[in-house]
């Protein structure tokens, strides 16, 4: 529980897929959630301050079906694997997260609609233009662009459907700088909104994560060095899918 509670402090706004065995557990009030949303029975393990510690669990063979039910129901799940054989490990086996899967970053075929994108969109708002950066994990298609109303951000989500958002965090206290549009961009879209950090937003540390990522000395090939708005976005994006997918 101790080697759990650790890792699950890596992305507490994740369902935590804990690997034993030939199962996925869920603990505690992850367990709840799971038992909810997936359907399954809610049982316990174990005992923490002498009360029963709640768990669900799902075979690690049908996991793509259990990952389809959580991201529908807009959450995000932090798949924890045995990383060394058990057979050889002294003490608790080493685990570790190796991939948080969001609805914007799905790449199983079998959860994948086929017939259109899975867009995950990051949007920023630095001297009254909006950045706009969307990519598709499954692709590798990546674009960014600068826009100058609410009226054409709006346009563009419209036009790209995204399945998950990314805004700054704390948007709402930030002023009127950078304030995006997000109750009117949920109700076009209803997509899964998710908050990065705000330094992640400052265009001087997204052009380090780009410049970083891309190994390169400048965007002027990419043709946004001086479009601030999109830097941040762009780097905001690339900041999360570092993150999520390790």
């Amino acid at each position: 529980m101790r080697q759990y509670q650790s890792i699950k402090r890596q992305h507490p706004d994740a369902i935590l897929f804990f690997r034993m065995g030939d199962f996925y557990e869920t603990f505690y009030e992850d367990a709840k959630i799971a038992s909810r949303v997936l359907g399954i029975a809610l049982t316990s393990r174990g005992k923490s301050t002498g009360k029963p510690i709640p768990l669900a669990g799902v075979p690690y063979r049908a996991a793509d079906t259990y990952l389809t039910k959580f991201i529908k129901a807009g959450y995000k799940v932090a798949i924890c694997e045995q990383v060394e054989d058990p057979k050889k490990a002294k003490g608790i086996v080493k685990r570790e997260i190796i991939r948080v899967v969001t609805p914007g970053t799905i790449i199983e075929p079998n959860i994948l609609d086929k017939k259109a994108n899975n867009y995950l969109v990051s949007i920023s708002h630095i001297d009254d233009r909006y950045g706009f950066a969307h990519v598709d994990l499954s692709t590798g298609e990546f674009s960014v662009t600068e826009l100058e109303t609410e009226n054409k951000l709006m346009t563009e989500v419209e036009r790209i459907h995204p399945a998950e958002c990314l805004v700054i965090e704390q948007f709402e206290d930030v002023g009127a700088r950078r304030a995006v549009p997000m109750q009117k961009i949920i109700a076009v879209v209803d997509p899964a909104i998710n908050h990065v950090p705000e330094w992640v937003f400052s265009p001087d540390a997204a052009r380090s994560e780009l410049l970083d990522h891309f190994h390169t000395l400048s965007l002027d090939g990419f043709g946004c060095e001086n479009m601030p708005a999109a830097i941040s976005a762009a780097g905001a994006l690339i900041y999360y899918l570092k993150d999520t997918q390790k």
